[in-house]
């Protein structure tokens, strides 16, 4: 999904799916302010010194985590919905995501991207035999601490630096939304999602920015540079607009058939966090800023979109899929809770990782609780609002409760790779 998905992590950036969370909450760190020498005054200008090598600090920091514990609270590596409280896990869902992964590293891009990795200990070939021998072990692992003790006594950890240099990281969710839409403009349907123009690696840089391209509204009109290029309908603009941001969606359209649309390409403009935006003009408190109480304002407030939606400049193209499962950046469908959205230009693509961190899950009454988890993922995404080693963007899975839990989403907590000991 090209992680345009990120709306809903305020996060599809965009994912090949792509955050949403990302999209609209994420805030954006206050730059220091940089003096200015004053023309004329060269003698208060401190002396040239000589240019000094950068040390470049690797991102992934090999970790000792013990080999013997007790309970889920104390075990890192104690993944407790393979198997699931009623004897009902996700343990297929978890090997499906391995052999996706395992499909990618025989691809020339994998083997490509892998000649160039920064750590020299992690190339493809370990991986690789990573992710059979973790694969191997959840075949024939019978609970949670049987798998924990094996992958503790088999593997490496490396941690991540995180966003602070000791390991904090910062997790949003995304997820692929399901909405209704249209083959054809209605009265009803009106907001339209475009397929990729043509010509459009001809299109000169800097590119046309969102507002020249859809409006300020939303609207498509007979001078408008994308007419004809119109993919599918939604209902109201904000559908369409998340969309872009979760770079694919589950359609049920109006003639009761379904379908889905993928990423196909986008504008080149960095991610513009649309929630820090209402922040800094003091519509909304930063704090507590997350998906619903976004999507309420805009919902009280309709007026607002037109003035603000335009500020993510980026503009997300689709292609029809079929419905197909969203598709990760490394081109491998994305498996609900198994997979995750890294920076790819110093995370390893495709490789086995854990997690550790809280999550929202369903409670009594229809409300949501946090718990603490550990959970093992493949890393299969990326996204524009992904950066850095204190990223991650958890991939929720397709749907309403899916959409509920990204859009809640957001906390610290630690990743680890996963590798055989050499």
């Amino acid at each position: 999904m090209r992680k345009t998905l990120a709306f809903v992590s305020l996060s599809l950036g965009i994912a090949l799916i792509n955050p949403v969370w990302s999209v609209f909450a994420q805030q954006v760190p206050n730059l220091p302010a940089i003096p200015i020498p004053v023309p004329g005054q060269p003698e208060n200008l401190p002396p040239p010194q000589p240019s000094q090598p950068q040390e470049v600090l690797p991102s992934l920091v090999p970790v000792d985590v013990g080999t013997t514990c007790n309970s889920s609270y104390s075990c890192l590596g104690w993944d407790e919905q393979i198997w699931g409280g009623n004897g009902i896990g996700d343990r297929n869902a978890l090997l499906t995501a391995i052999d996706n992964s395992l499909r990618y590293l025989t691809t020339d891009k994998a083997i490509a991207v892998y000649q160039n990795y920064p750590i020299r200990e992690i190339t493809l070939e370990r991986v690789r035999r990573s992710l059979q021998r973790f694969r191997q072990l959840v075949v024939s692992s019978q609970s949670p601490a049987q798998l924990q003790a094996a992958v503790s006594r088999e593997f490496v950890f490396y941690k991540s630096v995180g966003n602070d240099g000791n390991g904090t990281v910062k997790f949003t969710a995304y997820y692929e939304p399901v909405y209704s839409a249209s083959r054809v403009r209605t009265s009803a349907y009106k907001y339209p999602v475009y397929r990729l123009p043509p010509n459009f690696d001809k299109w000169a840089k800097p590119h046309p920015k969102r507002i020249e391209l859809e409006g300020k509204d939303g609207l498509p009109d007979n001078k408008s540079p994308l007419r004809g290029l119109e993919l599918f309908w939604f209902r109201n603009r904000l559908d369409a607009y998340m969309v872009q941001i979760q770079g694919s969606a589950q359609l049920k359209l109006t003639n009761g058939t379904t379908t889905s649309v993928g990423y196909a390409g986008g504008t080149d403009y960095p991610w513009t966090s649309i929630g820090g935006q209402l922040a800094k003009d003091g519509k909304l408190p930063l704090k507590g800023l997350t998906m619903p109480v976004l999507l309420n304002y805009f919902q009280q407030n309709p007026k607002e979109m037109s003035n603000y939606l335009p500020r993510w400049e980026r503009f997300v193209f689709f292609k029809e899929t079929g419905g197909t499962p969203a598709t990760g950046s490394i081109r491998v469908p994305v498996t609900a809770e198994r997979s995750i959205a890294t920076d790819k230009s110093i995370m390893p693509p495709g490789a086995l990782a854990l997690i550790n961190t809280s999550l929202p899950y369903p409670a009594p009454g229809g409300k949501l609780a946090y718990r603490t988890v550990n959970r093992y993922v493949l890393d299969q995404d990326t996204g524009s609002a992904i950066k850095g080693p204190g990223r991650v963007d958890y991939f929720m899975g397709s749907g309403k409760l899916a959409g509920d839990r990204a859009g809640v989403t957001g906390g610290n907590g630690s990743l680890y790779y996963l590798l055989l000991k050499q």
